[in-house]
């Protein structure tokens, strides 16, 4: 009367001779990506400050100048903070991928003033992201970075709301 079922459901379990990634195996992929992604907006930002001329906090401007020494209305950067930053990153990620340090894409040479605070906002972002991801994973250092570069990028972005 009917016919058989000759194709597998969709509700059987995948195969088990594929290996799969455990939890913390994906967490730690997505960590060091945002921490990647991270890197990659602080060596722009580096770049910029090494353009401009922002070569330490000393260098940085007294009205608004955040932790990094940013000041959106001159534009001046700290870039031995900037650097400092990038390299405890890089750091992470290489721990977090098994002693691989990222490759670094090399900065665009087009930036201009202009792009401090897109840059900025863009790296709060991104260290929110990673911040989520490393409570979720436990990972305490992790955290701490995250923490300390999201602080680090939201004192710019608070100087232009209040202005």
């Amino acid at each position: 009367m009917y016919e058989p079922i000759r194709t597998k459901s969709v509700h059987t379990m995948a195969d088990p001779e594929i290996p799969h990634r455990s939890r913390e195996q994906e967490l730690d992929i997505r960590l060091a990506g945002q921490l990647t992604a991270l890197l990659t907006v602080t060596d722009e930002l580096h770049a910029l400050a090494a353009r401009m001329g922002g070569g330490g906090p000393q260098d940085a401007g007294v009205d608004g100048a955040g932790p990094d020494g940013a000041e959106l209305d001159g534009a001046e950067l700290d870039g031995d903070g900037l650097a400092a930053a990038a390299e405890r990153i890089a750091e992470q990620v290489a721990r977090l991928s098994g002693g691989h340090y990222p490759l670094r894409a090399e900065p665009t040479d087009g930036g201009a003033p202009s792009r401090i605070e897109a840059l900025q906002q863009r790296a709060h972002t991104l260290a929110g992201n990673a911040l989520a991801v490393a409570t979720t994973r436990g990972d305490e250092a992790a955290r701490e970075l995250a923490a300390e570069r999201m602080a680090a990028h939201a004192t710019p972005l608070r100087d232009l709301a209040t202005a």
